[in-house]
C-alpha cells in the first residue's frame, strides 16, 4: 500500500510516497530575497505552483498509489486557512481523480506531529496521548495531542507565544546580521563560534504561555553597542532554547507522566536539543531532516487513514 502526500507550506514546496517499507520524499525551499524575513502569500502561491511539477517528478516513478494525502490548512482549528496551501490542494486533487484513488486532506501542524512520532525512535507515542512542542517560523505552541483517527491528531494549546515565534526570533536575528533567510542553519554555525558564557536574557513565561519579541530587541541593541555577530546568534538561539524550556516544564507540571515530541524546523537546531535533552526526561526529537517542513509526515498520515478505510 502507497501514498502519495504533498505540502505546500509557507516556505517549501513538498512531495513524499510512504508505503510500509519507509519513504522518498523532495522538497524545495521558496526564494526569499536578500535581506527579507519573509513571503506573501501571493508569492508562495506562485512559487509552489512553478515548483510542483519539479518536485514531483523527483520523487518518480511513483508505482501503483493507492491513496493521495495533502496538507489543507496549518491547523486543525476553524478558520485556519493560510493560500499557500492551495497549490497542494490543487495538484493533490488533480493526481486523485486522475488515479481514481481516495484523497485525505490534513493539517500542516499534523504532518508536523506524525513525522516526528515516525521519526523519533518511540514507537509507542503514536498508541496514546502525548505532549508535543510545535516550533517553526510561524509557530510555538506546546500541545496536548491525542491520536485521531480522522484528522491524525486532536491537538489542544497549552502553552503558546504571546508574540512572535521562536522561528521569527531566529530568522530576523540571522537577517539582522546579514544571513539569508531562512537563516536557522547559518545563525546555528555562527553561534557554534561564540565564547560568550552567559548571555544576557530575561525570560518571560507565565502559564505556559511566553513572549519573545523583547529578544529581538536586545539583540537589536548588542548590534549597535558593536558585540560580536557570533554572541548575538547565541544570544538568540540560547533565549529560543531557555523559553522553549521553560514552556515544557510548565506542561510537565500540568501532565508529569506524558512524554514530549519536538518537532518544527527549529528543532533542527543541535544547541537547542542538547539544552532539552540534558535538562528533561523523557523528551524526543523528530528525526533532523524531518523537522523541517515535508510532506513525509502528510504521506504517512493518509497511509495510516486509508489502512484503517480499507481495513488492512
Amino acid at each position: 500500500m502507497r501514498v502519495l502526500g504533498i505540502d505546500t507550506s509557507n516556505y517549501t514546496t513538498s512531495a513524499a510516497i510512504a508505503d510500509e517499507s519507509g519513504f522518498r520524499q523532495n522538497r524545495k525551499i521558496l526564494s526569499v530575497g536578500k535581506g527579507e524575513c519573509g513571503l506573501r502569500q501571493s508569492n508562495a502561491l506562485f512559487l509552489h505552483t512553478v515548483n510542483l511539477p519539479e518536485i514531483m517528478r523527483g520523487i518518480s516513478p511513483m508505482g501503483e498509489i493507492d491513496a493521495v494525502a495533502y496538507s489543507a490548512y496549518p491547523r486543525d482549528v476553524e478558520g485556519s486557512y493560510m493560500p499557500c496551501f492551495l497549490a497542494g490542494q490543487a495538484a493533490a486533487e488533480t493526481a486523485a481523480a486522475v488515479l481514481g484513488v481516495p484523497l485525505y486532506r490534513f493539517s500542516h501542524q499534523a504532518g508536523h506531529l506524525m513525522a516526528a512520532v515516525k521519526t523519533c525512535g518511540n514507537d509507542e507515542i503514536q498508541k496514546r496521548e502525548f505532549l508535543a512542542f510545535h516550533a517553526s517560523g510561524g509557530t510555538t505552541e506546546m500541545l496536548h495531542a491525542i491520536p485521531n483517527d480522522e484528522i491524525g491528531f486532536s491537538a489542544d494549546i497549552i502553552g503558546k507565544t504571546l508574540d512572535i515565534s521562536v522561528g521569527q526570533l531566529v530568522d530576523r536575528v540571522g537577517v539582522m546580521l546579514g544571513l539569508t533567510f531562512p537563516c536557522g542553519g547559518e545563525l546555528e554555525k555562527m553561534a557554534m563560534r561564540s565564547t560568550m558564557k552567559k548571555p544576557p536574557m530575561k525570560l518571560s513565561v507565565r502559564d505556559g504561555n511566553c513572549n519573545l519579541s523583547g529578544a529581538e530587541n536586545t539583540a537589536q541593541k548588542m548590534l549597535k553597542n558593536g558585540e560580536k555577530p557570533e554572541d548575538i546568534a547565541r544570544f538568540a538561539i540560547l533565549f529560543a532554547a531557555k523559553n522553549i524550556l521553560a514552556m515544557s516544564v510548565s506542561a510537565r507540571e500540568a501532565y508529569p507522566d506524558l512524554p514530549i515530541v519536538y518537532a518544527g524546523g527549529v528543532m533542527r537546531n543541535a544547541i537547542i536539543k542538547d539544552i532539552l535533552a540534558k535538562s528533561l526526561p523523557n523528551v524526543w526529537f523528530a528525526d533532523t531532516e524531518l523537522s523541517s517542513d515535508n510532506a513525509v509526515g502528510t504521506a504517512y498520515l493518509g497511509l495510516e487513514r486509508h489502512k484503517r478505510e480499507v481495513g488492512a
